[in-house]
């Protein structure tokens, strides 16, 4: 089967920008049993549209149902799954095996996909998922390659996905108490406050009891250092490599990110799959949105994750930082563009639009006007706008512009 690029679907203008990207299947939470809980989630009164959506695009749609769930909790969600039998999912990822009974009494014909969560990284633990009824299993993001490749040998009609792209978190797949001590949040019931990106400070060096002299690295700035937060993942570089190991599925994190954010890297993976000749050129563009140092992970072993193996865009010798503005909705006119604004846009600024059809296209010349058509020297997030431009655009493109120049040493 061809492999499936997977992306991260917040809310529904993340489900469309996720499919208009390049995305063959999407990822969503119903609000209260995600490991995402503060992303906008879904509710059931949205699935309709969920389902049109789904239906215009022709992809697969997979719904995460990953929380550690509490008896009362289980008693809730038993009363819910019989209302999801219509749903538009096509599969829902679990990590609680007390739902799995569940799902065969009253979800019979829907996939069952095991969580990251439930950190299956051997091929005996993938067999006994197997036989319990699960298609696919996402493996713990501590599986090597070589480990995946062995799952796969050993159960070979088990479909296996691994996130590829995205934030890592410091404690064993995820499940992290940190949050719940410092924060009163639980991670594990989809309320983390990511107390590891926090900045901490260090009074002494970091020196372990049994290992004199070793000091563990750590990059102070303005007196404070992240040591507790850990490298993002990126294996545009690496495809191939993912897939003769045999994964079925690649896996962008990112539920709670911008839509631009999930653009730019859905665009680039899309490209690099499908070997497009200038996939590098989008390949560049992760640089472009906020992340922090890239790296293998533990694909290529249990000490890659400490390495930052991935080469910047150096090319030019320097690197574009970009504001996210807003999106492109519906023409309205010839030339005439109902505007989405995040973030202001002003008469006179260039921009830029980025489309899954397009790298970018520039735009110093464009005009803003408001639904009279008086000309307007700026739009501001939630107020009504329209763009003239004598580009040609489509529904969807994101909007940019560039705000400073970086120099890579």
């Amino acid at each position: 089967m061809p492999i499936e690029l997977l992306a991260p679907a917040g809310n529904m203008e993340k489900l469309v920008t996720a499919f208009d990207f390049g995305a063959d299947a999407a990822y969503m939470g119903l609000t209260s049993y995600s490991l995402r809980k503060n992303a906008d989630n879904f509710t059931s009164d949205q699935l309709e549209e969920v389902k049109r959506i789904k239906e215009r695009y022709g992809r697969r749609l997979y719904c995460t149902m990953n929380i550690l769930f509490s008896e009362s909790q289980i008693r809730d969600v038993e009363n819910l799954l019989p209302t999801l039998k219509d749903s538009p999912f096509d599969a829902f990822i679990i990590s609680d095996l007390g739902l799995v009974p569940l799902f065969h009494k009253h979800l019979p014909d829907k996939e069952l996909h095991l969580s990251t969560q439930a950190s299956c990284i051997n091929s005996s633990a993938a067999r006994v998922y197997h036989d319990m009824g699960f298609k696919r299993v996402i493996l713990g993001r501590e599986a090597t390659l070589d480990d995946i490749r062995r799952i796969k040998d050993a159960v070979p009609e088990l479909e296996l996905e691994a996130f590829v792209h995205g934030a890592m978190c410091m404690s064993y797949s995820g499940r992290c108490l940190l949050s719940s001590f410092l924060a009163g949040r639980s991670g594990n019931q989809g309320d983390c406050s990511h107390t590891c990106r926090w900045n901490y400070r260090m009074h002494y060096a970091l020196e372990e009891e049994e290992r004199p002299g070793v000091y563990y690295p750590i990059e102070e700035s303005d007196g404070y250092t992240t040591i507790l937060s850990s490298k993002d993942l990126c294996m545009i570089d690496h495809l191939d490599d993912l897939v003769d190991a045999g994964l079925s599925s690649l896996k962008i994190e990112g539920r709670m990110k911008s839509i631009y954010y999930i653009a730019l890297v859905t665009r680039a993976y899309r490209k690099a799959l499908d070997g497009d000749s200038d996939w590098r050129l989008y390949r560049d563009d992760l640089f472009n949105v906020s992340h922090r140092e890239y790296s293998t992970g533990f694909f290529y072993g249990h000490d890659a994750v400490d390495v930052n193996d991935i080469d910047r865009p150096t090319s030019y010798g320097y690197r574009r930082e970009y504001i996210f503005l807003g999106s492109v909705g519906r023409q309205v006119g010839d030339g005439l563009w109902e505007v989405d604004v995040k973030n202001q846009i002003r008469t006179g600024t260039p921009i830029e639009y980025i489309g899954s059809d397009v790298y970018r296209i520039e735009d110093d010349g464009f005009t803003l006007v408001d639904a009279d058509g008086n000309p307007l020297e700026k739009l501001d997030h939630g107020k009504v706008g329209f763009l003239k431009t004598d580009k040609m655009l489509r529904r969807g493109y994101i909007i940019r512009s560039e705000s400073k120049v970086k120099t890579i040493n």
